[in-house]
């Protein structure tokens, strides 16, 4: 079977059909699908992200760091999901991974940038290093932009693209807590990001918005957690499939907007 079309039996036309007719009769396109693509989800919400699309008919690109852990994800998933190995906070590995995406795939219609790192127990805003400061950056805020800006060709030939971008009350502006230092300013900053994306990209039809899943039972959220992963998921699936392309440029908590 050809990509996008479906071949059928032709039945038999009078002599004098023009050929344009009878093209049209032995072929038809095929609905394409969805295809998206999501970081650090070879567990947590990332991979609940993942689960939840393909039941909504997407091709999806499972995006983790560790290999072995993204292709045991894989194993446990049905559907159209293949893997793609991504450490989003490697300007190199970035940059490679695009390369391959591009090698299989022409365009991409949703980006959920999800992968993140929680480093600060036992360090406040008094006591926190630079040096954890700027590895948190590095895959908590830097990663996710260098990923829209290295996947923006294929965001761009999607027609009407969406970016989701995974951050947590903690970067609300009323939400930051200084024994949280450097997962706060970084979601803080990764709000930034997606306000400053909506200016540039909204006129390109491409959409850009950040949502907050909760406290969720993971392992950076703990068994204690108030919410189960399919909760946690839910907004970023709901932004990726049902939510209105104008809904650009906000922050979204229960599929409801909330304040910076």
């Amino acid at each position: 079977m050809t990509d996008g079309i479906r071949p059928v039996r032709v039945r038999q036309l009078p002599a004098k059909t023009p050929l344009s007719s009878v093209i049209c009769h032995a072929y038809w396109p095929m609905p394409s699908r969805k295809l998206a693509l999501v970081t650090g989800a070879n567990r947590g919400i990332g991979f609940e992200i993942v689960r939840q699309l393909s039941k909504h008919d997407f091709r999806v690109v499972l995006a983790a760091r560790n290999r072995n852990a993204g292709e045991r994800a894989l194993s446990k998933l049905d559907g159209n999901v293949s893997f793609q190995a991504l450490d989003v906070s490697d300007e190199a590995s970035i940059q490679r991974a695009a390369k391959e995406f591009g090698d299989k795939h022409d365009h991409l219609d949703v980006l959920v940038n999800n992968a993140a790192i929680y480093p600060d127990e036992g360090a406040n805003i008094l006591t926190i290093t630079r040096e954890q400061l700027v590895a948190t950056f590095q895959t908590n805020t830097f990663g996710a932009l260098q990923l829209v800006q290295a996947f923006l060709p294929y965001l761009r030939k999607a027609g009407t693209a969406r970016v989701i971008n995974v951050s947590s009350g903690y970067g609300e502006l009323d939400g930051l807590s200084g024994d949280v230092p450097s997962y706060c300013l970084s979601k803080l900053a990764l709000n930034g990001v997606t306000i400053m994306l909506d200016q540039k990209l909204r006129s390109e039809g491409i959409t850009v918005n950040s949502m907050c899943p909760g406290w969720v039972r993971t392992d950076m959220g703990g068994p204690s957690a108030s919410r189960s992963v399919e909760e946690g998921a839910d907004t970023a699936v709901w932004l990726a499939t049902d939510a209105p392309p104008d809904f650009s440029g906000k922050f979204f908590r229960d599929r409801k907007e909330i304040h910076w």
